[in-house]
């Protein structure tokens, strides 16, 4: 059978439909579309593609059942390394993971993994009842701080292996960056509830409105019976760029702005929770989080939304998919520009009176590419004399997030280096005995398959250390 070069393309929503709607913008695979990608697969020996998963999925068994349209068989393939498939399969950046491995990639576009994991995925939602079977208690407690991608694999993990896991979550709603910064239209919350809702039925608890560091600390909790304590409360710490006008009515966060969208449902017309509708928006970065800023702003009825990036379209860190999503929407990209200042007024009976808040503007410079900085991009230069501004309402600053002061600040003897992540071996172990931790609370804001890699090697570590003190 001749080789298609080419990934057969993903359904979606028309461009100039999706962007009035927060429905999922890709709408998944056909049966006969999976198993044509599927066949591309050379199913090589050396299997590449499974050294880039930092989950380690067999991938090439998973697609050989695709093949075989042993749709069950590839969901137990795959379930069998990761907690949250259906959840990667649609956010996971394969292009720069498995798929870059790919042998096929060398010539032609790689096997379209990602996708064929979310079809596998979404069909076994769709078709199977699951009645998890929970192990056999093995009489241990683990408790996990944090219900996002690390936390939820960790806890997984563990619960199969007879362990009594409770989860404590922060927030209302369990599920950490996937249902407070990641939009519906590329991760719909069902999906979210529906992976939780598994390890529930494995006997995981799911314990949320609890903050370690507040209503309980990480002592206590070895007070109350665990035997190790798991960290991942991410990096919900916002970064800003100490410029004037920052505190400006108008000016978020892009954790706040997506917060307050996705969970607290502010895209809803019968919603309380405030946000913009309407105006022009400014959204400062280039990263995923960015888009989703963009996109979201988009969606909620701004009339003009720009990215404002300080590099070029090259140097853009964002997916390549969502970049291409952005553009086909109407996103106005403003590169190799950087804001010096935010304008408007503090005083509400000044005389100016902008529809939304008291954004008045965004004054930017633009820049030119010099010498690479230490991680090899060419750094940024300001051009003098190019100041320009950009009429807008509303501000969103995307910049980067940094973990949770809280917990390195009730956890005694908790090791973090200068940017406040916590310090961990190879294993997930932190200075403190019995406590570890992985995810973005580690590096810094990451993907989510690198948060379920970190989880994952956690609890494997956590499962030698109390039997080891068992023994």
């Amino acid at each position: 059978m001749p080789i298609v070069p080419k990934k057969h393309p993903m359904p979606s929503q028309d461009p100039k439909v999706r962007a009035h709607n927060f429905d999922e913008v890709a709408t998944g695979y056909t049966e006969e579309i999976a198993v044509a990608e599927a066949q591309r697969c050379l199913n090589c020996k050396n299997r590449p593609c499974v050294s880039g998963c930092p989950v380690g999925i067999d991938i090439p068994a998973f697609i050989t059942k695709i093949k075989e349209r042993d749709y069950e068989g590839a969901y137990d393939v795959i379930s069998g390394f990761s907690s949250l498939p259906a959840v990667c399969g649609r956010v996971c950046p394969q292009e720069t993971q498995c798929e870059a491995k790919c042998t096929l990639g060398i010539k032609f576009e790689p096997v379209g993994i990602g996708r064929l994991e979310r079809y596998v995925a979404d069909r076994h939602n769709d078709n199977v009842c699951d009645s998890a079977v929970r192990p056999a208690p093995n009489g241990h407690k683990v408790a996990v701080v944090g219900s996002g991608p690390s936390g939820l694999t960790c806890a997984g993990d563990l619960a199969k292996k007879g362990y009594k896991v409770t989860v404590y979550e922060a927030l209302h709603t369990a599920g950490g960056v996937l249902v407070y910064g990641i939009p519906e239209f590329r991760l719909p919350k069902a999906i979210v509830a529906r992976e939780v809702d598994g390890l529930k039925r494995l006997g995981v608890d799911v314990e949320t409105n609890v903050v370690i560091g507040k209503t309980l600390t990480v002592d206590e909790l070895f007070d109350a019976g665990y035997e190790a304590v798991f960290i991942g409360s991410g990096a919900g710490l916002p970064n800003f760029m100490n410029i004037p006008g920052e505190s400006l009515k108008g000016v978020y966060s892009a954790n706040e702005f997506l917060t307050r969208s996705n969970l607290m449902k502010a895209y809803r017309d019968k919603s309380d929770t405030p946000i913009m509708k309407g105006g022009k928006v400014a959204v400062v970065g280039g990263g995923n989080v960015a888009m989703d800023a963009a996109r979201t702003a988009l969606r909620l009825g701004a009339e003009t939304v720009y990215i404002v990036y300080r590099r070029s379209m090259t140097e853009l860190p964002a997916r390549r998919e969502e970049v291409e999503h952005a553009e086909e929407e109407g996103i106005d990209f403003r590169l190799l520009c950087n804001p010096v200042e935010i304008l408007g007024y503090h005083n509400e009976s000044d005389k100016r009176d902008p529809k939304n808040g008291c954004v008045t503007g965004i004054k930017c410079i633009k820049m030119e590419l010099g010498e690479p900085d230490e991680r090899g991009r060419r750094r940024p230069v300001p051009v003098p004399g190019s100041e320009f501004v950009l009429d807008v309402d509303t501000v969103v600053m995307s910049i980067g997030t940094s973990p949770n002061p809280l917990i390195k600040s009730t956890v005694k003897g908790l090791e973090v280096n200068r940017h406040g992540g916590i310090v961990v071996n190879e294993d997930g172990l932190t200075s403190r005995e019995g406590i570890y931790a992985g995810g973005d609370a580690v590096t810094g804001a990451s993907t989510v398959i690198s948060a379920m890699g970190a989880g994952k090697t956690a609890a494997r570590a956590i499962d030698e250390y109390i039997r080891s003190k068992k023994d």
